[in-house]
């Protein structure tokens, strides 16, 4: 069966992300996990955080338990940190060093595929 260029490109992207993660040491993430980085990732780009409570509230997600769990585990592997906003009222998400590696080696990826 013959794959359109798009769904090559796409091929491409999802088998060199898994071989570039695994050489750079980075951490292995479930689909729910990716998830919720995207959303601190893209949240952070117009220079806002989520709050914890914003995640967790995301019901099409899972429930906040599982979200809490997840957003624990994120944490866990260096990728999100908890900040606090002024008051200190609200634990927000951002994004380390070590989550803008992972985007990294995602978008030398992608930029690899489209080649």
């Amino acid at each position: 069966m013959s794959h359109s260029n798009k769904a090559e490109a796409y091929l491409q992207f999802m088998s060199s992300r898994l071989s570039l993660r695994d050489r750079a040491g980075l951490p292995s993430l479930d689909p729910l996990e990716e998830r919720l980085l995207e959303m601190v990732a893209l949240a952070a780009e117009p220079g806002e955080r989520l709050s914890v409570t914003e995640v967790i509230t995301t019901s099409e997600l899972g429930s906040p338990t599982t979200l809490h769990g997840r957003l624990t585990s994120l944490r866990a592997k260096g990728l999100v940190q908890l900040a606090y906003n002024d008051d200190a009222s609200r634990r927000q998400l951002q994004l380390t060093t070590a989550g803008m590696s992972y985007l990294d080696v995602l978008a030398k990826c992608m930029v690899a595929a489209a080649k």
